[in-house]
């Protein structure tokens, strides 16, 4: 059977992934995170016509990770900090203002980002923007005028907490979560009210089993996984206060079963010896009911995490046969190197395949769940311990991949990266790095730090894969047309056979690119494609933060890796959007 049949018996759930209406309305497109657009007029036979329609200046030059939405005939833009939220209008020639709004946050904000001031888009649901902010707190704008309906403040800029995922709004409610593992900060995920902005419920991802909303529906599929107030006893005395797992990244949701699922992140600090124990409940992913936060079940990445890999990755929802039974999956390329496919009504791991190259784990364990470690590349006390790989920031970090119903394919944006890690002695002050590691990251083997690769589910294996001399730290898109797009550092926009991976367009942006594309029916009918220029994030900040080159240890060592970024791209930012002539 080929590929092609394979991918066309994968779908994501429809009550997840309603039929294509030429909006995009959240980051993710949809509930299942498809990042896939039914929309066909821009194809690989006229792709290389694209031309630019318009552009857009946000007035900002640091990290553009954001995604533009568009609900109607208005397009979304969000700016990094200070994080003002665009309006503008497809109606009329060039896309004018309609109006902007200006949250105004804390300018201390900046001082307590980890990894620039980024923020990873806007979204929509009844009638209202919404978006967190900088200074730990969560907005709703009214889409149609600009005015602000509410304002909640959820998180103290002091102890080093902030803000930069993008909500999920479902059911009524808007989930978030916080930033600040490098800081110590105990990480959490809070649903509000979507009208009234008012707490609804909150989950925490450590503590007690009060805090984390774990109750007598709780049923992890591994015992790794079991046990009592296991947010409390799988670390040393009181450490779970500072313990990081914060809830940055991305969230789904599946109707039928009225599940959300999100990722926690890295344990605090870095330096494992100073935290010994699973470190539950870090580096795993959550499965919860919506409505009262409970959770349902937990799968940990990552136990006793030695690298801070973060498990905030997107999940990706669909439906495909497994061994010739019929199974409800998501998908998950993780920072650690590994393509999951999960059961997402247990949290079973049916699979767990290296999508890229790496050295510090040796597998997966089938039977219990469990990462296998190599020991050979553990962190040690006051000892470098060389290429080890993937680094920190993972095979692949916060930026999401794309599926595509047409082939079958999973397209991952990713990195290509190694490090050298010196465990040192942490020390916890509120407001200040809690790490206690030394590092510095170079490239994996071949030399490239960046690869775009599609990735055959069905059998287990990439189709194609195609690799960029910088990390790959922008989204990607999937389309109908079987074109798929992503961005790369220098700063080209680029247009993929699906099928192939052959370059069908590229276009050179003002600056490097890692932000989210999107595509859109307009008012007039025809498709665009709309992309944030702006470089920056962690990979970036060489650029965005002026650092020195010299500096091998700066941005938590990514310098040593992207030293030479500065000689091919420039800080930007700047809104692109094409269509077809």
């Amino acid at each position: 059977m080929t590929s092609l049949c394979l991918g066309q018996s994968i779908v994501p759930p429809p009550s997840a992934s309603p039929q294509e209406d030429g909006q995009w309305v959240m980051p993710a497109k949809n509930y299942a995170s498809t990042r896939y657009s039914g929309l066909d007029e821009i194809n690989t036979a006229n792709v290389a016509n694209l031309r630019v329609d318009f552009t857009f200046s946000t007035g900002v030059v640091r990290g553009h990770e954001s995604a533009p939405i568009v609900v109607g005939s208005t397009m979304y833009v969000l700016a990094p900090y200070p994080l003002i939220l665009y309006a503008l209008d497809l109606t009329r020639p060039g896309a004018p203002l309609k109006w902007k709004y200006e949250p105004k946050p804390e300018a201390a904000a900046q001082g307590v980002a980890c990894c620039d001031v980024v923020n990873r888009g806007p979204t929509y649901g009844d009638g209202r923007i919404y978006y967190t902010t900088l200074d730990s707190h969560t907005v709703a704008v009214d889409a149609a005028t600009g005015r602000e309906i509410w304002n909640v403040k959820l998180g103290d800029i002091n102890i080093g907490e902030t803000m930069t995922m993008a909500p999920l709004f479902a059911r009524g409610k808007v989930f978030v979560g916080n930033s600040g593992g490098e800081y110590g900060v105990r990480g959490w995920i809070v649903a509000l009210d979507a009208a009234t902005g008012k707490s609804v419920w909150k989950a925490f991802s450590t503590g007690p089993d009060a805090d984390v909303l774990i109750g007598p529906d709780f049923k992890p599929f591994y015992d790794m996984d079991r046990g009592k107030d296991l947010g409390v006893t799988t670390w040393p005395p009181d450490a779970w206060q500072q313990g990081g797992g914060n809830v940055w990244g991305w969230l789904s949701y599946d109707p039928d079963l009225n599940l959300i699922y999100y990722g926690t992140g890295n344990p605090g600090p870095w330096n494992p010896d100073a935290r010994p124990g699973d470190n539950k409940w870090t580096a795993g992913i959550f499965a919860r009911d919506p409505d009262t936060g409970a959770a349902r079940w937990f799968y940990q990445w990552s136990p006793h995490d030695l690298y801070d890999h973060d498990g905030i990755n997107e999940q990706i929802l669909l439906d495909m046969p497994w061994q010739g039974k019929p199974r409800k999956v998501l998908v998950r390329p993780e920072r650690n190197g590994y393509l999951y496919v999960l059961d997402r009504t247990t949290g079973e791991v049916l699979s767990a395949k290296a999508f890229a190259y790496l050295n510090a784990s040796r597998g997966v364990d089938m039977k219990t769940g469990r990462l296998i470690e190599n020991p050979d590349k553990a962190p040690v006390m006051n000892k470098v311990v060389r290429d080890i790989c993937p680094t920190a920031p993972g095979a692949k970090d916060w930026n999401p991949s794309a599926f595509s119903v047409r082939t079958g394919y999973i397209y991952i944006p990713h990195n290509n990266l190694c490090m050298d890690y010196e465990g040192v002695e942490p020390n916890y002050i509120a407001g200040t790095p809690y790490i206690g590691a030394n590092v510095t990251m170079h490239a994996g083997p071949g030399g490239n730090m960046g690869e775009y690769t599609a990735w055959d589910i069905a059998a287990q294996k990439p189709a194609w894969s195609l690799k960029e001399p910088f990390p790959v730290w922008s989204s990607t898109l999937a389309t109908a047309g079987d074109v798929v797009f992503y961005g790369t550092m220098e700063g080209w926009f680029k247009a993929l056979d699906a099928r192939t991976g052959r370059l069908l367009w590229q276009f050179r942006t003002g600056s490097g690119i890692i932000g989210q594309p999107t595509t859109y029916r307009g008012p007039d009918g025809h498709q665009y494609v709309a992309i944030l220029s702006g470089v920056g994030g962690w990979a970036g900040a060489i650029v965005s933060g002026q650092l020195d080159r010299r500096d091998a240890t700066a941005a938590k060592g990514f310098v040593n890796a992207t030293r030479n970024l500065p000689d091919y791209t420039t800080a930007g930012g700047t809104l692109y959007v094409f269509r077809l002539p």
